[in-house]
């Protein structure tokens, strides 16, 4: 008498169920925590990469994390101010703004940016809601300048967020959306309040002050490096984690475009965050890759009592 045999999986099956059960342990952990997400750079614009990411960001939200997405729009306000005839220059990294030029960038990152990344993470799964700095007085900025050379700068319409309520975002998460959040914000005063002005505000230190201000569990900023050197152009000077005390230490001496990255990352880490990370956005799927155990890239920053979760 035969017996029929047990069907068997074949290699390719084996090893999908490897990794969902690999993923267990930090489901279990991080379900119900929020994580901001700055985006930004090549995967802005290139159309595999915007996929992968609106892919990660929607995955994140059915594993049960709380994914929020704060944006620039470097590579598209660049070409509308080139289109427009409106001189544009960075200065310690950050983008010397006039009122001509904000009015432009304002137009952009809430009139074109956002509904571009609101659609394509609605065309994944139908959660994403678009909000601005400005909505609901979500951001208060005040103007900021910066130092290059030992010599102050006016960056024209430039703001630091200052304040945050983080209200209006937790109720899109307590709804199950995932917030998308252009980095302009009203400028306040000293006692809080409006003044009427707009500001421009760089989007990594915006993002920042939404993870502090959210308690949130990991600030992850994609960049268009593969993260943080120590003798930048040294390619093996790759840093793949460090302390907050060791990144001030580095802080003076760094690029003037990874300053506004490293300092919003320091930032998040100082503000409570459990760790930050530099990732590089033009590798698919990198926010995934960021965050589960044994397959991160770029920089991770942690605080100086912690460890690498």
């Amino acid at each position: 008498m035969t017996h029929p045999t047990a069907p068997t999986a074949g290699p390719a099956v084996q090893d999908r169920a490897a990794v969902l059960l690999e993923a267990l342990p930090w489901i279990r952990r991080h379900a119900g925590t929020v994580m901001v997400f700055k985006y930004g750079g090549n995967a802005m614009v290139s159309e595999p990469l915007r996929q992968a990411f609106a892919e990660d960001m929607v995955l994140l939200h059915h594993l049960g994390v709380h994914p929020v997405v704060v944006h620039g729009g470097g590579p598209q306000i660049n070409r509308m101010l080139e289109r427009l005839g409106i001189a544009s220059e960075f200065r310690g990294g950050l983008r010397v703004t006039s009122r001509e030029a904000l009015e432009a960038i304002r137009m952009v990152l809430t009139g074109q940016v956002q509904r571009e990344l609101v659609s394509l993470l609605n065309a994944t799964g139908p959660y994403a809601v678009g909000l601005s700095g400005e909505d609901a007085r979500l951001f208060g900025a005040v103007r900021r300048g910066t130092v290059v050379d030992g010599e102050e700068v006016d960056l024209g319409w430039v703001g630091e967020v200052v304040a945050v309520d983080p209200a209006p975002v937790r109720q899109l998460l307590d709804a199950g959306r995932i917030p998308v959040i252009s980095s302009v914000a009203p400028e306040v005063d000293g006692g809080g309040e409006p003044t009427g002005e707009v500001l421009n505000v760089n989007a990594d230190t915006a993002a920042a002050a939404v993870a502090v201000a959210l308690g949130a569990e990991a600030f992850v900023a994609l960049t268009d490096v593969e993260g943080l050197y120590a003798d930048w152009p040294d390619r093996d000077s790759l840093i793949s984690s460090l302390t907050a005390g060791q990144l001030r230490e580095l802080l003076p001496g760094l690029q003037s475009g990874m300053i506004p990255k490293m300092e919003a990352a320091l930032r998040a880490v100082e503000g409570g965050a459990r760790r930050a990370a530099i990732v590089d956005g033009r590798v698919p799927h990198a926010c995934l890759l960021e965050i589960f155990p044994g397959a991160r890239t770029g920089t991770q920053l942690i605080p100086d009592d912690g460890v690498l979760p």
